[in-house]
């Protein structure tokens, strides 16, 4: 067990209190998740029209990173929500000198894993524990139950495994490896998935200029219930004609 590392302490429920930073659209109906969890949720974000609409589902709101740290007792646990990239660096400048040894943060978005990698390293010199989560299942997942593919320390993944729980539909998690690899496993998965969406597209495409005049609808719905290339994407497409 790394030097630092100390169990989550439940609420008197038996559930976690964690900060959420970033409540955009995935951000907040993943804090809404959390709370129909039970859990205590502590947020921020540069809206405070988004703070203040999630206090009055039940959440806690703060005026900045130092203010949301301040109100975790430790170790934190502070999930990021956040675009990739600058704006991932920034918050973690904002927070890290509020933070302690022992810490947990927490980044949900697509950042590169490089990064991911980098920023793991960088916290771990000060006894920070990073958890780079790939999250899939779009707004709907993020509110009732969403894909996470979870790199990191693993017996800090163990210790956040009833968070995950909470925030997944059944089957939807798991740890993946080290520093990055949940990240990293996410990036396949997006190359995954834009291959499926352009031999979906190309399939329509060949309908639409066959000689017939088929219902693209209709189609969608028929391969969206029992054949092989059921699934969430086709779903969709049956629903956008």
């Amino acid at each position: 067990m790394q030097d630092g590392f100390r169990k989550w302490k439940p609420n008197s429920r038996g559930d976690m209190k964690l900060g959420f930073i970033g409540l955009g659209k995935m951000g907040a109906n993943m804090v809404e998740n959390l709370l129909d969890h039970e859990h205590d949720v502590v947020v921020y974000d540069l809206s405070r029209e988004q703070v203040d609409r999630l206090a009055g589902r039940g959440a806690m709101p703060s005026d900045s990173p130092g203010e949301l740290a301040a109100g975790l007792g430790h170790p934190r646990i502070i999930w990021l929500m956040v675009p990739s990239g600058a704006p991932v660096d920034a918050t973690l400048d904002s927070l890290v000198s509020s933070l302690e040894p022992g810490d947990i943060v927490i980044d949900g978005g697509n950042s590169n894993f490089h990064d991911s990698v980098r920023r793991g390293e960088a916290l771990a010199e000060k006894g920070i524990h990073f958890m780079d989560v790939g999250t899939s299942g779009g707004l709907e997942g993020a509110r009732n139950g969403a894909c996470m593919m979870i790199g990191g320390n693993p017996e800090v993944y163990a210790s956040l495994e009833p968070l995950f729980k909470d925030l997944c539909v059944s089957g939807g998690y798991g740890y993946m490896g080290g520093g990055g690899a949940g990240h990293f496993t996410k990036m396949v998965h997006n190359g995954v998935e834009y291959g499926m969406m352009q031999a979906i597209g190309e399939g329509f495409d060949i309908l639409e200029n066959s000689a017939y005049s088929f219902d693209h609808h209709e189609v969608a719905r028929v391969w969206a219930n029992g054949s092989v290339i059921r699934g969430w994407l086709m779903d969709l497409v049956a629903r956008a004609f």
